[in-house]
């Protein structure tokens, strides 16, 4: 397994990183016109009490989906920080470096294996 990474691979991640980035904004977009409380006339229309219920499940799953891509453009806002710096591709935590595959398939990966493992313990 490649250890370290390439010019070409980093200009590749830093543009499939900053797709990625414009994609979340624009579900984070859509995410809130769908939300039921985005309606201005949701405060003042009189509705069933499981029609309210129904529209706060809904209000409350967009808002959870939105605090998740929230995080994920925070992360890859990071990243690219660190492409930046020339820094991508090596562990936050240890400074050593992140497998290819792994960034391969999380291109917004910060923490090297052994580093991930130990944050989501503790």
């Amino acid at each position: 397994m490649q250890h370290t990474v390439s010019k070409k691979f980093v200009n590749e991640q830093k543009l499939r990183l900053e797709q990625e980035k414009e994609k979340i904004v624009q579900q984070i977009e859509q995410l809130k016109i769908e939300d039921p409380f985005s309606d201005p006339d949701h405060a003042s229309d009189n509705a069933a009490v499981d029609t309210d219920v129904r529209e706060q499940v809904g209000h409350d799953t967009i808002e959870a989906q939105i605090k998740d891509l929230e995080k994920r453009k925070e992360d890859i806002a990071i990243v690219l920080k660190r492409i930046g710096k020339g820094k991508y591709g090596l562990c936050e935590k240890c400074n050593n470096p992140i497998l290819v595959a792994r960034l391969n398939l999380v291109p917004e990966a910060r923490f090297c294996m052994d580093c991930e493992k130990k944050i989501h313990i503790s």
